[in-house]
């Protein structure tokens, strides 16, 4: 079991809580989460954080959503964690160094999207080329606002996995 791990199964379950938040900004995910301890190693942790995400409100993933900056910024929201943030422009490092004309498609589009959706466009970034976020933003205009939910869903899942192994690194 890695010391993190460790030591998380050991904390209070408002502090367990609030340690795994970065990994996905919804409160009601990390409590979840953090409820379902001890775990005894990285798959229980992804298993049991997919099994809470699965079963959350829409305004509960809105809520993590939020706590995203949008595709191509550089500032993340207020109500992000500074490692949530950090971790945010380390996925976006691709498209940080973007041209200008990416860079003014992207804002285009996520004004796009926001007005159409109310919500910051999720992508799993990591791994990914700008033409490949760009494409994935503008095919996803085109989805109803339940199949558009359901996807930004399984990218914040996604992320969420990855943050967490990133977190049991530190």
């Amino acid at each position: 079991m890695s010391q993190i791990l460790q030591r998380w199964n050991h904390l209070n379950a408002q502090d367990a809580a609030q340690e795994i938040l970065a990994c996905c900004g919804s409160k009601a995910w990390a409590h979840g989460v953090a409820a379902r301890r001890p775990l005894a190693d990285e798959a229980a942790l992804i298993s049991v954080s997919d099994e809470v995400w699965t079963k959350l409100s829409a305004q509960d993933w809105k809520e993590a959503f939020a706590s995203h900056p949008r595709i191509g910024e550089r500032k993340a929201p207020q109500i992000a964690t500074a490692q949530s943030a950090a971790w945010s422009a380390q996925e976006q490092q691709k498209v940080a160094t973007a041209g200008e004309s990416v860079q003014l498609a992207l804002a285009e589009e996520n004004r796009e999207y926001e007005k159409r959706f109310h919500t910051v466009f999720i992508v799993c970034a990591t791994g990914k080329s700008v033409p490949e976020i760009l494409e994935s933003l503008r095919r996803r205009l085109s989805n109803d606002e339940a199949t558009e939910l359901h996807e930004a869903a399984e990218e914040q899942r996604k992320i969420t996995n990855l943050r967490l192994k990133k977190w049991l690194c530190e």
